[in-house]
């Protein structure tokens, strides 16, 4: 069985300290588990795993008490602790782990921000790092296809997600009961297990409704008054369904330019795969009529993950005018503003003018099926590189074969990374 090793594990690792806790957010079924137990295996030193889930493990670490702890990871390096939002009073447990047994390493993970967050955020302040796992990236996919079987998998992607699991699989049909499975067992109990919950209906009316809209602008009045509630509780269910990694929401970008909108928003699913388990849509996309919502979703979700693997800073927005002047997605990020239209055809609009003058040194790039894999795989370097605004290379690069042999690997990924995003041309003499 192919092996896909996970992007952040490497970053993961070098953050594992003695007497910090790395906390792992993520959805369940993205991997939580073997990103843990990968980590373990490469861990040199003594380790022991728990699970939040288990009655046996949750009256371990019962007894807050130093000496219970001290007597406990005794000869123990790391410990690592999986679904540990379950665990009561996690937070005030981890933080006294932390503060007083020499040395000790901690990751835990959780499939709830809320409450993980919440139980263990605010007692960790400066003795955590925080990561977000989600689905397989195309980056990550990668590893085991190569760009012609990317291409061909692709209709699988929109329709049937990138779970791991879902990757793996190669029936339809075990993929779509595999993701109405966890659609039923997995994420509604997540969600309804969160601020006590209990109204299940109305919180997969709402998805579903959200599942209809994606890609559109949303209105919570409109919302409440088709499930018969309030905007405000629209807005906290909305709330937490983002923090169980259901979904997100893209804000309006604007600098308060007197024709942009500035209050709306869209909502959009981590997975293809969940969204169409949800609205129940396994069909292909030949007879579908929401292929472009399906497109601008996956295309947009890819770039929150390569976002949340490189773990840097970057804003996610849309664009639009009162006079419907739209861009899909802007990325604000310390290199630059960058703005990308997704069109499923072959059609390639220009830049919108209001943009293109309220935003000058802003990038501006269409992405179709014919480019789409170097925008999932690779991250453009905004105003220094993009090829639509850079008109000519300031620097022709070249390299004597004697010096690219002798760069380290991560010297050599950047510059490969940097030759691909801006199509520049190499030298090798």
């Amino acid at each position: 069985m192919n092996i896909i090793k996970r992007i952040l594990q490497d970053k993961i690792s070098e953050r594992i300290e003695p007497n910090k806790a790395v906390l792992l957010f993520g959805a369940r079924r993205v991997g939580k588990t073997v990103l843990i137990r990968e980590l373990i295996k490469e861990f040199k030193g003594q380790s022991m795993l728990l699970n939040g889930e288990d009655y046996d493990t949750i009256a371990l670490l019962n007894e807050r008490s130093i000496s219970n702890y001290r007597h406990l990871l005794e000869g123990i390096d790391l410990l690592a602790i999986d679904e540990a939002q379950n665990i009561p009073e996690i937070g005030s447990k981890l933080k006294l782990i932390v503060d007083e047994v020499e040395g000790i390493k901690v990751i835990a993970s959780g499939s709830s921000s809320f409450d993980l967050l919440n139980k263990a955020g605010e007692p960790l302040v400066g003795r955590s790092t925080q990561f977000h796992l989600t689905p397989f990236s195309q980056k990550e996919i990668s590893q085991i296809e190569n760009a012609l079987e990317t291409r061909q998998h692709l209709e699988s992607r929109l329709i049937y997600g990138s779970y791991p699991e879902v990757v793996m699989l190669e029936s339809f049909e075990r993929k779509t009961d595999y993701l109405r499975d966890i659609v039923g067992a997995y994420l509604l109990k997540d969600i309804l297990a969160i601020d006590g919950l209990k109204n299940s209906s109305k919180m997969k009316e709402l998805l579903r409704l959200i599942a209809f809209q994606m890609g559109s602008e949303v209105s919570y009045d409109e919302l409440g008054k088709q499930l018969g509630m309030s905007k405000n509780t629209v807005e906290k269910y909305l709330d937490l369904l983002s923090k169980v990694f259901v979904v997100y929401r893209l804000g309006a970008y604007s600098r308060n330019l007197r024709k942009e909108v500035v209050k709306a928003g869209k909502w959009y699913f981590y997975d293809n795969g969940i969204r169409n388990a949800i609205i129940g849509n396994f069909t292909p996309l030949s007879v579908r009529q929401d292929v472009g919502a399906l497109w601008e979703n996956y295309l947009i979700s890819e770039r929150m993950k390569q976002s949340y693997n490189r773990n840097r800073a970057k804003e996610f927005y849309f664009w639009r005018t009162y006079d419907n002047q739209e861009i899909d997605l802007i990325e604000e990020s310390p290199e630059g503003l960058s703005a990308f239209e997704f069109k499923w055809g072959d059609k390639k609009p220009n830049v919108p003018t209001s943009f293109a003058t309220a935003y000058p040194e802003a990038s501006f790039k269409v992405i179709n099926k014919e480019n789409y894999q170097e925008f999932v795989l690779y991250p453009p370097f905004n105003r220094i590189c993009n090829p639509d605004t850079v008109r000519k290379p300031k620097k022709i690069l070249f390299f004597h074969l004697q010096e690219v042999k002798s760069l380290s690997t991560r010297s050599w990924e950047f510059v490969d990374k940097l030759l691909t995003s801006c199509r520049l041309g190499i030298n090798i003499l």
